[in-house]
């Protein structure tokens, strides 16, 4: 009996050891995010594209955007998707990058949209968001391609510190998709447009554009 309980007890041991050992790792994590919003409207382009622009101004450090000229006078049927390219593919960096453990380097493009964004947010030593915004028109309104990437910090002797920034300004994950809604929210507030939300990942939950401009549900 005696031995039992000191087997069990050193088990116990080893077990919070392991989980204290975990918490003092830091470990860096890479995360994706995507949304593509229908927009049903007919307002002009450069509208849309001020309001998006304005939506994600709230958000970002810095951000290049551009306005493409169109390619014919006819629009689509269909409105274009955003595309991932590997620019890095099969290059030692790529390989290295793997080995780390990390998403493979990838570019998001808007072959074909009439508004492009490029943005970041830095918290230093917390977390790096890169997102890239595409608006794509078709006859029927715009299709408007959100994709984002980031990398977050957990665990170490800083794990305390980012808790209570978290606590303060919110996690990366809801900032990523604060940002992503600001943007719907100001192309629905300036052109008074039906938007619905036509894919993503992780799942969106509800219509959190239109039902509060607080509420971040999501589901992986």
């Amino acid at each position: 009996m005696k031995k039992c309980m000191v087997l069990a007890t050193v088990t116990s041991l080893l077990a919070g050891c392991g989980t204290i050992n975990n918490a003092l790792v830091e470990k860096t994590k890479s995360i994706e995010y995507y949304r593509i919003f229908d927009i049903k409207t007919d307002v002009d382009r450069f509208v849309v594209a001020e309001a998006a622009s304005d939506g994600l101004g709230r958000n970002v450090n810095d951000a290049q955007e551009a306005t493409p000229i169109p390619t014919s006078t006819e629009l689509p049927e269909k409105a274009g998707r955003f595309t991932l390219v590997e620019p890095f593919k099969g290059s030692s960096f790529a390989a290295l990058a793997a080995a780390s453990g990390q998403l493979s380097m990838k570019v998001a493009t808007c072959d074909g949209a009439a508004w492009t964004a490029k943005a970041n947010r830095s918290i230093t030593g917390q977390s790096e968001l890169n997102l890239t915004a595409c608006l794509f028109q078709y006859k029927e309104g715009y299709h408007l391609d959100l994709y984002a990437t980031f990398s977050k910090k957990e665990g170490g002797i800083m794990e305390l510190s980012r808790k209570m920034s978290s606590a303060m300004v919110g996690t990366p994950e809801e900032w990523t998709e604060k940002t992503f809604l600001d943007i719907v929210r100001q192309i629905r507030k300036e052109t008074n447009a039906e938007i619905n939300y036509i894919e993503g990942y992780p799942k969106l939950q509800g219509t959190p554009w239109i039902d509060s401009d607080n509420s971040l549900a999501t589901a992986n």
